[in-house]
């Protein structure tokens, strides 16, 4: 079965600064991984040469066994990869209805299991709140919305950006219950978060950065039954 995201010696520079020093990733479809690693580690590059907003010096990407070494963003969405970008990014002009139903279409299958109607039963404040203009809402409204208008792209693999980043703890609690509800329908998703020990808990396999490398890659309950593995690169 091919991967659904196989990258292999990704180099990024920003100008003279080597961010991402031969980088090898590979999530396979039905996977969740859990990305971690301290502040300018190369976490959120990383994600961006995924996703070819950052174009690498050396490497190559492959979604679903195509080579999307040098494709645009948005055909590598349409490939079946949904972003969630730190600070949301949602249309802040768009009410909470329009925000949704502007990403609405099918699977790269032709699924749509995500439709309107589940994504407001998930996000049940969202329902309460459809007339509201994205800038209205709270920064863990904002959030909600953000994962559920890249739901609502009914995509393979969801990637999640430091989804809990900021919010309240009530809020980031119910984030955390929404990830594990996507995760249960098989969907794969690869998550960013400062929390390492939710990380664990919500993932099949956790990638550890430091200084633009890949350090650890290991099974996400053993490295949860042995956190010194982790903090030595994390710093806590």
């Amino acid at each position: 079965m091919n991967a659904l995201i196989e990258a292999g010696g990704l180099h990024v520079y920003y100008g003279a600064s080597h961010v991402l020093r031969g980088v090898d990733v590979r999530i396979a479809p039905g996977e969740s991984v859990g990305l971690v690693g301290r502040n300018g580690m190369g976490k959120t590059t990383l994600i961006r040469s995924l996703m070819g907003q950052v174009k690498s010096a050396q490497g190559q990407v492959r979604i679903s066994g195509r080579d999307c070494t040098h494709a645009q963003p948005h055909a590598i969405a349409r490939l079946g990869l949904a972003y969630v970008p730190e600070g949301h990014g949602i249309f802040p002009n768009l009410n909470v209805r329009e925000n949704l139903q502007v990403a609405a279409r099918p699977g790269v299958r032709g699924g749509r299991e995500w439709t309107y109607s589940r994504v407001l039963d998930t996000f049940p404040r969202l329902r309460e709140r459809l007339g509201h203009g994205g800038q209205q809402l709270s920064g863990g409204e904002q959030q909600m919305l953000a994962i559920g208008r890249a739901l609502m792209t009914n995509p393979d693999l969801l990637i999640l950006d430091e989804a809990t980043e900021g919010l309240a703890p009530l809020i980031v609690a119910e984030i955390w219950k929404i990830i594990r509800e996507i995760r249960a329908t098989g969907m794969s998703a690869l998550i960013v978060d400062r929390n390492y020990r939710a990380v664990l808990e919500h993932t099949d396999r956790c990638l550890v950065m430091e200084k633009g490398l890949i350090v650890q890659d290991g099974d996400s309950a053993s490295l949860a039954r042995q956190p010194e593995q982790l903090t030595r690169y994390l710093g806590v």
